[in-house]
């Protein structure tokens, strides 16, 4: 197979995959449908190393992920997480329920490897899910090495639906009190300030024409060498993930103002980074059989009942100690299985479907977007990555 055939079939898949979830409105996650289009090339006519003939081998994965993390850690806002404490510490409830109930019950029922493998995706994203998957191939638990993405690409179905429901109950409960004008709303800009990229400080007096994307992409490099850097120095008295110490120096340079928010994006440079860790990703299925498939079934549905009860009961208990009602508390802990941009997206499409006057949409936006949104952060952007940074050390 030659490679523009390659690159035209994969892009195709991952296009399918996104078009499905815009006409569905994210109902039917874009990972699912390209995750089952790639089985059914792999079980067909694909050559094993598709992905590597389009020109996506491990190394070129490997500098995407180092940016793509460092490029998370800039969207964190320190003033969004203050202000959401609340928030946070329901999110880290709700991650701690599933963690525990699925290291003890889960572990009773299935083995301690499965569910070392099986935490930090489903509490996470891609990231979490391909340090695990690299992690579980590396000692060569190949069938635990799919479990890790395939549990990535399913839990959606699950997260979706759960937290449209919970988001309708919040809201509904909410817009009676404001109609019955029990409630006194200030629209703030707490959602907006969530996404909002401010430029950095330290290149205020810089010209714009200098701020070119190859020096947005330069600063971001440095900081990403600098977290690699570090684990290797601390190494022979602490063992740390360079991804985890990608996410704080990301944070860090953004806080300081050394970079951009969303600087990855803002450098032309998210797309295609995105693009080769998708592949990458996909590329894990090609070692999953039918009889595979088969096998972790039972293993994929009893993780997420096992893990979203886990979710469910601590972030009740959480939710109940800081008077947060049980919907929100558990919408947000849901956040956990897909993270941003969905968290937008949900809870925008709930607002929609609730009311048509302006004012009522903005005060529920007021009342559930920001929550949903440092959720989001919270859990898959820093949690499932230092978990799975943690855990892949115990395979």
């Amino acid at each position: 197979m030659s490679q523009m055939l390659a690159l035209v079939i994969l892009i195709t898949i991952l296009f399918i995959g996104e078009a499905v979830s815009i006409r569905t409105k994210a109902w039917i996650p874009s990972v699912f449908i390209c995750a089952i289009l790639f089985l059914i090339g792999y079980w067909t006519f694909f050559p094993k190393d598709i992905v590597e003939i389009a020109g996506i081998p491990s190394v070129v994965a490997s500098m995407m992920i180092y940016l793509l993390i460092t490029n998370m850690g800039t969207l964190l806002s320190l003033d969004e997480l203050k202000k959401q404490w609340k928030t946070i510490l329901i999110a880290l409830a709700g991650i701690a329920g599933a963690a525990l109930l699925l290291l003890t019950i889960g572990t009773m029922i299935f083995s301690l490897e499965a569910m070392i493998v099986a935490v930090p995706p489903l509490v996470g994203g891609v990231v979490s899910s391909l340090i695990m998957s690299e992690g579980a191939q590396a000692v060569g638990l190949t069938s635990l090495s799919v479990f890790a993405i395939v549990i990535y690409v399913v839990q959606g179905f699950v997260g979706y639906p759960l937290t449209s429901i919970m988001l309708k109950k919040e809201g509904k409960n909410y817009l009676k009190k404001y109609r019955n004008g029990e409630l006194t709303i200030e629209v703030s800009n707490e959602a907006a300030a969530a996404v909002e990229d401010p430029k950095p400080k330290l290149f205020e007096r810089l010209p714009e024409k200098y701020n070119t994307s190859f020096f947005k992409l330069f600063r971001l490099i440095v900081v990403a060498y600098l977290a690699y850097l570090t684990s290797v120095v601390v190494e022979p008295i602490v063992t740390i993930h360079p991804y985890v110490l990608c996410l704080l120096f990301g944070v860090i340079a953004s806080s300081i103002g050394f970079l951009e928010k969303g600087v990855l994006e803002k450098a032309n440079g998210f797309g295609f980074a995105m693009f080769a860790l998708l592949l990458f990703i996909f590329d894990g299925l090609k070692n999953a059989t039918p009889d595979m498939m088969v096998e972790i079934l039972g293993l994929l549905v009893g993780t997420i009942v096992i893990g979203i009860l886990g979710m469910y009961i601590f972030s009740w208990i959480m939710g109940k100690v800081l008077k947060v009602s049980k919907e929100m508390a558990f919408a947000v802990s849901l956040t956990a299985l897909y993270g941003f941009p969905q968290d937008y997206i949900i809870t925008n499409e709930v607002v929609e479907s609730m009311t048509k006057d302006e004012k009522e949409k903005e005060a529920l936006l007021s009342h559930m977007l920001p929550p949903m949104l440092v959720g989001g952060f919270i859990t898959v952007t820093i949690v499932s990555v230092i978990l799975a940074g943690v855990f892949v050390t115990y395979l």
